[in-house]
């Protein structure tokens, strides 16, 4: 070999060295930190109700580097959005190793699933070996019928009885002896709820939740006159109590009395305009009434202030099918695929 030639394969051969050198010298590409922002924009998106919410909510669930209590927050979010793959989601974190999310699947599931499907899923909670879970199973699954408890009615009464101790060793918390109050409730057990709820009274005097538990036990023992008279003299002590109003919509309701309830569920709102729930048992009550034009103005008017709230989004296509406001019905429709197109009420052909 020439030296002219002997040089430039020398050059050639040093230039390939220092390329493979740099190469595997040069710094590693950073990671990409997980965006922080995708995690609040698709939160803000599922709770404002924009399009494509429940896309961006399941992409960010189905995330593993999320926190546990960012992870609890979209499953606050998730009954909004049903379908199989958000149930999917949320029987999964039902086994997650955080019991703060284990116990915000249970309410996902629970917001998410008819009663008895709801047992299956729910049932094997009652042995978590957190308490906290086991508690929040059995608050899940308190409402439904033995039928639907099923195999799960002894469990289920062995986590109550288990909660009912909890409860009673704090004789001095106001919050604890409510609840145990409506645990006496529930179970018919009226001697023990009157004590409890004597405690809650000595505790805190202005404990409302509390008064509206003695009516519901003044009604079971059916001393209806002394309910009503405990419920008007309360109403007069705090008239903008919108929740003393709401309740007494509510027993007028319970009673027969829907036109004289109207006026303590239309206080209530107009009290609390962006109680979701006052405003969507007034819509209700309307439209008992047969004024359904009053009723889809209360749900409009929902879904304007909330417009993730998919139940006042159903009721208000059902109310406006029925007025034959066909035009209305087939836009709140087509809101509701931009939202969710897996939504189990399109499938159906709601």
């Amino acid at each position: 070999m020439t030296q002219p030639r002997r040089y430039l394969a020398i050059s050639l051969l040093s230039a390939l060295i220092a390329a493979g050198l740099w190469y595997w010298m040069r710094p590693a590409p950073a990671t990409k930190a997980p965006s922080t922002s995708s995690y609040s924009v698709a939160l803000a998106q599922a709770h404002n109700g924009q399009p494509g919410a429940a896309r961006v909510l399941y992409q960010q669930l189905a995330r593993t580097d999320l926190s546990d209590i960012r992870r609890a927050s979209l499953h606050a979010e998730l009954p909004n959005y049903p379908s199989p793959q958000a149930l999917k989601l949320a029987d999964a974190d039902l086994q997650h190793p955080s019991p703060l999310v284990r116990q915000a699947a249970i309410q996902s599931i629970a917001g998410l699933v008819p009663n008895a499907q709801r047992t299956l899923l729910l049932g094997p909670l009652l042995d978590d070996p957190e308490q906290s879970v086991r508690f929040t199973a059995a608050s899940a699954l308190l409402g439904l019928s033995p039928d639907e408890q099923g195999l799960y009615f002894a469990p289920l009464q062995q986590v109550i009885d288990e909660y009912e101790r909890d409860l009673k060793t704090r004789p001095d918390d106001p919050q604890a002896q409510g609840q145990l109050a409506r645990l006496y409730l529930h179970e018919g057990q009226l001697d023990e709820a009157q004590a409890a709820l004597e405690k809650v009274t000595a505790l805190d005097p202005e404990n409302l939740k509390a008064v509206v538990a003695q009516v519901e036990l003044l009604d079971k023992r059916g001393q209806t006159d002394r309910a009503r008279e405990l419920l008007a003299r309360q109403l007069e002590e705090h008239p903008e109590s919108a929740y003393l109003q709401h309740a007494l919509g509510i027993w007028l309701l319970n009673h027969g009395q829907t036109e004289y309830a109207l006026l303590g569920l239309a206080k209530a709102v107009e009290l609390e305009p962006d109680n979701s729930d006052y405003r969507y048992k007034l819509a209700i009550a309307l439209h008992d009434l047969d004024q359904l034009e009053a009723a889809q103005r209360q749900l409009e008017e929902l879904l304007q202030r909330q417009p993730a709230n998919r139940k006042a989004r159903v009721l208000l296509i059902r109310y406006w099918k029925e007025s034959g406001q066909i035009q209305n019905v087939q836009v709140l429709l087509a809101q509701m695929e931009q939202l969710n197109p897996d939504d189990p009420a399109l499938q159906q052909g709601l």
